[in-house]
């Protein structure tokens, strides 16, 4: 999936990944799209959760070796 820019948030536990995605989110356009790697498996359900809240879509959410990818849209 294309993105406009790239967070890592591994190693970072809650609520870590969740406040440094919003502050990326501020500095972007609406319509770019964030990809954000994560590793804190509590961080599935934070960025489901943070989509709803903010009503930033997003795009998808995948896991692989207890490593995580979101991707998610500025509205």
């Amino acid at each position: 999936m294309q993105f406009d820019k790239e967070l890592d948030a591994r190693g970072l536990n809650c609520p870590l990944p969740i406040l440094r995605t919003k502050k990326a989110l501020t500095d972007m356009v609406s319509g770019q799209v964030l990809k954000v790697l994560a590793t804190d498996p509590g961080s599935v359900k934070d960025f489901a959760a943070f989509s709803k809240q903010t009503g930033n879509p997003l795009l998808s959410s995948e896991a692989a070796e207890r490593e995580f990818t979101f991707f998610m849209k500025k509205r």
